[in-house]
């Protein structure tokens, strides 16, 4: 399970790949539009100092600013057109899944099939233009109150301007990855995150080792880069484990002919609701130190003095945050799993369809295994997920001088990889697949 990757890695045949043209332009075309996402990364906002904001990240930059600015792969540092990145499409696909599950409306239209899922996207669409338009203007007005303020001419214009070019940078974004997963390979949403995390990592490699070859901290870091390989290898194992459920189908007598008998496997996943647990926790321990961090020095008054208190006992890496966020993550595994997987759904389709799950009744009865077996698998999925991410943030509050490294970054990363590398080895296949077949019609054409 844990050579999952090498798997992949092993099955492609570069033979192959040198003939399939298609898969080539496929890829140049990907990295064409990440080299253009990164070069959006380095583009400041107009009207900014960008030592004034270097000098305010700095203040942060260990914990809550250095887990934004790996996500958005350096641009909140540098105040980027790019700062909003992507996230506010991926709130906004999140909130459209759990609004699908409680409006009978929008589940109505989910089940349309292509058409309702091009209506969803369209809704998911609109509703991140609004998420990124308010959370330009709060990075705008934050700019602007922030001391020292590295907004050189403050004003009504300013907030415009900002608010208008960042939200313009989301949409972008959102426009460039759709065009990734059309006319490219692999998720393009998935791919840019990948991209702003795998482009900061060098550079934290590096900080690493000098810092250890510098100072006496060379026995912590080769710790924290032992501890980096064991997370990576954990995330490997646990994300392809799956817990796989006999399915078997009875046999039906049509004429003087015998359908059906055949059986396969209902796979459950041992972490069913991937990266979007911790994400979700880390935005809503992250919000309250974050407005803290950019209302300071912009007077005192009750809301002030709650979100001091806040940042007071829930600093990074402190025992309540460490709680907190375990919490979280814990809570949202079970969440996000009970609204992907419905297993009322999938027993009702096992019915319809004549399967069933040896020694277990079909409909409520086996509902009511299917949930039994998956509520296990999240328990195990949910304690996965928050040691891997636990442990990083530990490590980083134990040795704080060190470059800051997430676990949930680890995670997207690994996962992003090994579902473009089977992405890939896909679309080898198939090229391989038509290769045969037009041999075939070749061969059939000249007898």
């Amino acid at each position: 399970m844990a050579s999952a990757a090498e798997q992949l890695v092993q099955n492609l045949n570069f033979g192959a790949f040198a003939k399939a043209k298609e898969l080539q332009q496929r890829i140049l075309f990907t990295l064409f539009a990440l080299i253009v996402y990164r070069i959006g990364t380095y583009i400041p906002l107009p009207g900014i100092d960008p030592e004034t904001v270097a000098q305010i990240f700095g203040k942060f930059s260990g914990g809550i600013g250095g887990m934004i600015n790996m996500f958005t792969g350096g641009a909140i540092q540098r105040m980027a057109i790019f700062a909003l990145n992507i996230m506010p499409y991926i709130s906004a696909s999140i909130i459209m899944q759990l609004m699908t599950t409680v409006s009978p409306k929008l589940e109505a239209i989910k089940k349309e099939g292509e058409a309702g899922r091009k209506q969803i996207n369209q809704y998911t669409r609109y509703l991140t233009v609004v998420l990124a338009g308010f959370q330009a203007f709060a990075i705008a007005i934050g700019l602007q109150n922030a001391t020292p303020s590295p907004v050189m001419n403050p004003g009504p214009l300013f907030l415009v301007s900002t608010t208008v070019t960042l939200t313009g940078g989301t949409i972008f974004l959102m426009w460039l990855g759709e065009q990734i997963t059309a006319r490219g390979i692999g998720n393009g949403i998935s791919l840019i995150i990948f991209a702003g995390i795998i482009a900061g990592l060098p550079g934290t490699l590096l900080k690493a080792l000098e810092l250890g070859r510098t100072t006496d901290a060379g026995f912590t870091v080769l710790i924290l880069f032992l501890v980096g390989i064991a997370v990576i290898t954990i995330v490997v194992f646990f994300e392809r484990a799956q817990r796989r459920l006999l399915v078997q189908y009875p046999k039906r007598q049509v004429g003087n002919r015998m359908f059906g008998g055949e059986t396969s496997h209902l796979p459950l996943k041992v972490n069913s609701s991937g990266v979007i647990p911790p994400i979700f926790a880390s935005s809503l321990l992250l919000m309250p130190l974050t407005a803290a961090t950019f209302t300071q020095g912009t007077g005192e008054g009750p809301f002030a003095r709650v979100l001091s208190t806040i940042t007071a006992y829930m600093q990074h890496g402190s025992p309540l945050f460490m709680l907190s966020y375990a919490a979280l993550i814990i809570f949202f595994a079970f969440f996000y799993t009970a609204i992907v997987f419905n297993p009322q759904d999938t027993a009702e389709n096992l019915k319809k369809y004549g399967g069933f799950i040896a020694g277990i009744r079909p409909g409520k009865r086996t509902a009511d295994y299917i949930d039994y077996v998956l509520t296990r698998l999240t328990v195990v999925g949910s304690l996965y997920l928050t040691f891997v991410c636990l442990v990083p943030e530990f490590l980083n509050a134990q040795y704080a001088g060190l470059p800051y490294i997430g676990g949930t970054s680890l995670m997207i990363a690994v996962t992003v990889t090994m579902d473009t590398l089977a992405q890939l080895q896909g679309h080898l296949l198939a090229h391989q697949y038509e290769g045969l077949i037009k041999k075939a019609k070749l061969r059939g054409s000249r007898k």
